[in-house]
């Protein structure tokens, strides 16, 4: 393969960064037109040689074990074997098709830059530069004006700021971000009084019933649920409208920001609408299935999924098989249940990596007390508290316990937390994060 002539660092055509994937080399909305190569290479010189590198090194060699055992199960299928998955995955096919409902109408939306649009309407003088929410370790959101720099969430500070020298930090608000977030959710409730929120920034409505009543389509609940958030909040959403969550969802992100996409309640739109859709902008789907699918496979776009359904039956477990497949077809969930019980609530934090132990444990009282304060509000209690912790090495533990009663309050909270983090010191740290599985207090 010829190319042209490079740098002293891309001798010989040989570009490492070019296969250097992390959580913050994916494009999100607003990063249209940014020189992808260009980001990519500056993230991974500026990452090599640190503990996240060796640790994304590590989990790179894992994923390509992954990816070789698969290949190697692909080569030794034989003809009766692709013949008889094949006609597993038509019937699988067929028995997903019966199932598909186009009766519901899901809106999905999902406010703006949500941290640093808060920031901005706060702060005026800010408007137009390029920001990011966070710190030199992490950045939360990054403002649009950021993100065509290639800054995006998730990534470094450090990192973002080799990228826009320029980039102004503003320290996370929680607080406001969360006063902000429950007024856009009495707008919500309008629409779907048993809406379910993902994130601050993120919601998903049914509104079937509201189209119905009124005698509106969606695309008019949509402009008109956006009006009402600009006006409540002085903040932008914007929306995706199709028959089920999982297309609605991404139809949000296709006009952002301050835009709507409307997907009709059609077959025939749908499985057209899938067809050239990349897999890695479906939820559940992340960077390792989309390597081993495209490594293995093949598989780059959800219509493929279909093509290929022969080897996922071979290769994958039933569960995951199911869901490819209903991804091809354009499926996703349409059911409103009657109460939707979370199952359990969580709450974390990014900071510098420090292995002082007072700070780690007053970084602990003010999770305790957020994740309690969340607890109470939407009455609930839990049993199994887990604690997440990354440590300075971006290794993940987490650490469970189980109180003999339901417990809600942050002192209740802080008993089982203090005992899981003291049996892990003395440990450096850079994030720390609480769950709790919860029941309906009643």
């Amino acid at each position: 393969m010829s190319s042209a002539a490079g740098t002293p660092s891309d001798c010989g055509g040989h570009r490492p960064w070019q296969s250097y994937h992390t959580a913050y080399t994916n494009a999100k909305a607003g990063m249209e037109g940014v020189d992808r190569e260009k980001v990519q290479k500056v993230i991974y010189e500026m990452s090599k040689g640190s503990k996240y590198f060796e640790n994304e090194q590590k989990k790179e060699a894992i994923t390509k074990l992954k990816i070789e055992h698969l290949r190697a199960q692909c080569a030794k299928l034989t003809d009766n074997d692709i013949s008889h998955f094949q006609k597993v995955a038509e019937k699988k096919i067929l028995e997903l098709e019966a199932s598909r409902d186009l009766s519901k109408i899901w809106l999905h939306t999902d406010m703006d830059a949500f941290y640093a649009a808060v920031e901005t309407l706060e702060n005026p003088s800010l408007k137009g530069k390029p920001l990011a929410v966070g710190s030199m370790s992490m950045i939360a959101t990054a403002s649009y004006e950021a993100r065509k720099f290639g800054v995006r969430a998730a990534m470094p500070g450090f990192i973002g700021c080799k990228l826009c020298p320029d980039l102004v930090f503003v320290r996370p608000n929680f607080g406001r971000y969360t006063h902000y977030s429950g007024l856009a959710r009495k707008v919500f409730q309008r629409y779907d009084p048993n809406f379910f929120a993902t994130s601050l920034d993120e919601a998903y409505l049914d509104i079937t019933e509201v189209c119905s009543e009124r005698g509106i389509t969606g695309e008019e609940v949509a402009s008109e649920l956006r009006d009402a958030v600009h006006q409540e909040t002085g903040l932008t959403c914007s929306a995706g409208v199709a028959p089920n969550r999982m297309i609605a969802k991404v139809c949000s992100d296709i006009n952002k920001p301050n835009g709507q996409f409307i997907l009709p309640n059609d077959r025939d739109a749908v499985t057209t609408f899938v067809s050239t859709l990349p897999i890695r902008k479906i939820g559940g789907i992340g960077k390792v299935t989309e390597q081993m699918l495209h490594q293995v496979l093949g598989i780059s776009t959800c219509q493929e999924m279909l093509q290929k359904g022969a080897f996922l039956c071979a290769l994958f477990s039933e569960g995951s098989t199911d869901f490819f497949l209903s991804v091809g077809l354009g499926l996703g969930g349409t059911e409103t249940p009657e109460h939707r019980l979370r199952k359990s609530m969580s709450c974390e934090r990014t900071f510098s990596a420090t292995n002082d132990s007072h700070l780690l444990f007053e970084k602990l009282d003010n999770l305790a007390e957020n994740l309690a304060d969340d607890m109470q509000k939407e009455c609930l209690k839990g049993r199994t508290l887990t604690l997440k912790l990354k440590t300075a090495a971006f290794e993940v533990r987490t650490r469970a316990a189980t109180a003999q009663n339901y417990i809600s309050s942050k002192e209740d909270i802080l008993i089982y937390a203090k005992k899981l983090l003291k049996a892990e010191m003395p440990l450096s740290l850079r994030l720390m994060g609480r769950v709790a599985n919860v029941s309906l207090q009643w």
